[in-house]
């Protein structure tokens, strides 16, 4: 027999599998003894009170075994099947490939940067160089910009598609059973490469190709119909379907659709700055204890204000984390955000970014649907010039900054590049500035503590999201054109793992209607 039930219990007894069984056969009213098995349908934290708890859904098995939860999917051979070309390995292009192949098509992927087990070399020679590769980065290569990052599966965007269908997938390649259940599932940067390889594993064994060090330099039309795309090694690959899953740091692919008059549309979109606690300052703020923690993980944030009517909102929160450069040109400062599964290191980081609408760029109008993507790159490398060569990226401690003060020292940080200290209210535009110095003081009043000269701000967080949407039809495919869909980050219509995932399912579905 089976019942399902709801429990609270404190955090102590929800590490304790005993503590468990004991409270579920109390709710139900039967001995321990009675339970065969217990599966967690959902965990959850609540942090309100004084004294943190964790709400548990349950299913309890008397006399009877579960089923696993692996589920199992159907991946055919397509080695012979029709072909579709897929430009960008990240979650868009691989979630995209998977679906073709359970649909009886055949996925060409092809990648600019090179395999996950080489990008990791490149990353180690960046932190120790300074030095960017610009096709093999923390952007660029097999998984893209999502396998070094802390792995966030959760996503609000339940109309998008199948989430759970999302997280079946990633488990069934090798994500720990957590992420089927917790609230805010995530994986880290530690499991996410031997997944996504696994991942890329399956396309090739069922007969898809993937081809790495294979940057797409123009795509083929005729007639407004695609035909293939051309590489810069020289390679072409013919299809009836190209997706662009190229992720929206692919600057050169939007640059390539504004040199072809294919349309595109200028976005809104966030910049702002990577702000780093000490863990142990937010697990405080968050669970009013210095004692909870030990049998609670890291804790997170979610921030959000209006300062001079424009949103300023936490972004890729990392509890127990790292900031990482992010920068895919060797002129250009870019940070981000990443941690492992057990979320261990002593700092806390996030992204704080300040809305962007298309009308504050008047002084970038010549650019026309590439206005933010130029104010990025003005941005970034104003970051770069304000930092101290390479990768060494400019930092100022909070309080500092929201003081408009020049600060003589920094804290410890996790950011392995180096830092240089710099006073970022001096070069940031003046709208950014202002917005991000009154959101820190409306964020301290909503977390106690959270403005400190503990505390620093490195920059610039300025590829939150794509500053340009390329304009698709309800089957995903670009309004102007037949044949090439888009989805993904880059596209515009996705933001993180699992939305993109979704979005590259569905374009694979759209895919099977025309080919």
């Amino acid at each position: 027999m089976q019942y399902k039930i709801q429990i609270v219990i404190s955090p102590q007894d929800a590490n304790n599998n005993d503590a468990v069984k004991s409270f579920a056969a109390r709710k139900l009213k039967i001995s321990t003894a009675e339970i065969s098995d217990i599966r967690i349908e959902r965990k959850s934290i609540d942090a309100r009170s004084r004294e943190p708890k964790i709400n548990l859904i349950l299913d309890i098995f008397c006399g009877e075994k579960p089923v696993s939860p692996k589920a199992d999917f159907k991946y055919q051979d397509v080695t012979n099947k029709p072909e579709a070309v897929i430009v960008g390995s990240g979650p868009a292009g691989l979630f995209a490939a998977l679906r073709l192949i359970e649909l009886g098509l055949k996925p060409v992927i092809l990648e600019r940067g090179k395999n996950v087990s080489e990008r990791k070399k490149d990353i180690a020679a960046m932190i120790r160089s300074k030095n960017i590769n610009a096709e093999s980065n923390y952007c660029y290569g097999e998984g893209g910009a999502g396998t070094f990052s802390d792995g966030k599966l959760y996503t609000r965007s339940n109309k998008r598609g199948n989430i759970f269908g999302i997280l079946q997938r990633f488990h069934f390649h090798g994500a720990p059973d957590e992420i089927l259940y917790e609230s805010h599932p995530h994986t880290g940067t530690d499991r996410l490469p031997e997944i996504v390889k696994n991942m890329s594993r399956t396309v090739v064994e069922c007969g898809g190709k993937i081809y790495f060090n294979s940057k797409v330099s123009d795509i083929i039309i005729s007639n407004k119909k695609v035909s293939g795309v051309k590489c810069s090694n020289g390679n072409i690959y013919e299809a009836k379907a190209v997706v662009l899953a190229t992720g929206h740091s692919a600057r050169d692919i939007y640059e390539l659709l504004d040199r072809k008059n294919i349309k595109t549309e200028a976005k809104n979109f966030a910049v702002g700055v990577r702000v780093e606690h000490p863990q142990s300052l937010i697990d405080f703020i968050q669970y009013h204890s210095k004692t909870a923690r030990k049998f609670l993980p890291a804790a997170s944030y979610s921030l959000r204000a209006q300062s001079y009517g424009r949103g300023v909102y936490s972004f890729c929160m990392c509890p127990g984390g790292y900031i990482v450069p992010a920068s895919t040109s060797g002129s250009e400062i870019v940070v981000n955000g990443m941690s492992s599964s057990r979320r261990h290191t002593a700092f806390a980081g996030s992204g704080i970014v300040v809305e962007t609408r298309i009308e504050d760029l008047k002084d970038f109008e010549q650019y026309k649907n590439l206005c933010g993507l130029k104010f990025q790159q003005q941005i970034e490398k104003a970051a770069f010039e304000n930092g101290g060569g390479g990768q060494i990226a400019p930092a100022q401690r909070l309080t500092d900054f929201v003081n408009s003060k020049y600060s003589s020292n920094l804290p410890e940080s996790s950011y392995l590049a180096g830092l240089k200290t710099s006073a970022l209210h001096e070069w940031l535009p003046h709208e950014i500035v202002k917005r991000l110095q009154e959101a820190f003081g409306i964020f301290d009043k909503k977390m106690r503590g959270f403005l400190t000269s503990e505390a620093l701000i490195v920059g610039v967080e300025s590829r939150s999201s794509s500053p340009i949407r390329i304009p698709r039809n309800e089957n995903m495919q670009h309004v102007d054109i037949e044949g090439l869909f888009v989805c993904g980050e880059g596209s515009g219509y996705a933001g993180g793992i699992t939305s993109s995932a979704m979005d590259g399912e569905k374009c694979a579905e759209m895919i099977k209607m025309l080919i």
